[in-house]
């Protein structure tokens, strides 16, 4: 599973432009919020690239930064934030 910024921003109880700066101090993002380092950090963080077509402008391209699921502990501990507790198992509740 991967998340967006916003998504994992949530997931930490910040919101996505806190995230974007922490990022960015830590040197994980560059000026375009992608990977500053996408070899280095491949497991943790991808570049997302998508394409559309608008019947005006033609082909539209963009770019954007997801975190894995074993980046998000990563993601926590580089910069130092609460790892959210997981939900309650309610499936054993009387």
């Amino acid at each position: 599973m991967e998340r967006n910024l916003a998504q994992t921003a949530k997931l930490f109880g910040i919101t996505r432009n806190e995230l974007i700066r922490l990022m960015r101090e830590q040197d994980l993002l560059d000026q375009k919020n992608l990977p500053r380092y996408p070899t280095r950090d491949r497991d943790y963080l991808r570049k997302k690239e998508g394409c559309w077509f608008h019947p005006v402008s033609g082909m539209q391209y963009s770019e954007s930064t997801r975190v894995k699921q074993v980046g998000i502990p990563w993601l926590a501990e580089r910069l130092q934030l609460q790892l959210p507790t997981p939900p309650e198992d309610k499936r054993y509740a009387a």
